[in-house]
């Protein structure tokens, strides 16, 4: 094959490899992506720092989620669930699905939980070890929220939802506060009233 022929064969090589490599490039473009299994903010990036309309609760704790009042709190300790097999050991915080859930407190995020009852669930340990903070039927978790990590105050960490045994047409935050003895586990310890916490003259 003289020169001529070894370059319109080049040409034809590098011509396949590039159709090739469009043809690769376009099919990758037409399928669909995956969605990330839990929500994630428009701008893809984490708020380290209280947001500007937190609200804080008589104790010191932020209310849980973003924009709401403590006004707009209803205490429902102790009322029947399950078709009044148990008591309610927490505080429900109504709110549009997807309204940010804030970190009550410092603290570590001990657990991310999937749970029948509960649905997507975080639990996060004061800095001290002597409080838990349990936030349930969560839509889903702040971007690259993950154990161990540190949270401070007002802090975003998940979105308000109605996942678990939640009524969908209702989506909401389920809030619980549990003390914590020595050695006891994320799941463990005795729950204490949160709206007193969390409204004033409570």
């Amino acid at each position: 094959m003289n020169r001529l022929g070894w370059t319109i064969l080049a040409l034809l090589v590098l011509g396949g490899i590039a159709l090739a490599t469009m043809v690769h490039l376009g099919s990758g473009q037409l399928s669909s992506p995956q969605r990330s299994p839990t929500p994630t903010p428009a701008s893809g990036s984490r708020v380290l720092r209280p947001a500007p309309s937190t609200a804080t609760g008589a104790s010191g704790l932020v209310i849980p989620v973003a924009g709401v009042a403590a006004a707009a709190l209803h205490d429902d300790w102790g009322e029947p669930r399950g078709g009044g097999t148990r008591a309610h050991h927490a505080i429900d915080i109504m709110a549009p699905k997807g309204t940010p859930v804030l970190a009550a407190a410092s603290g570590r995020i001990e657990k991310l939980f999937e749970s029948v009852p509960g649905g997507h669930t975080v639990y996060v340990r004061s800095e001290d070890g002597g409080t838990v903070y349990y936030y349930a039927h969560l839509d889903g978790y702040w971007l690259g929220l993950h154990e161990g990590q540190p949270v401070l105050p007002g802090e975003r960490i998940a979105f308000v939802g109605a996942t678990g045994d939640a009524d969908p047409g209702a989506p909401h935050l389920h809030f619980e506060v549990k003390r914590m003895a020595a050695g006891e586990r994320w799941w463990q310890g005795t729950n204490v009233d949160p709206y007193p916490l969390l409204v004033p003259g409570r």
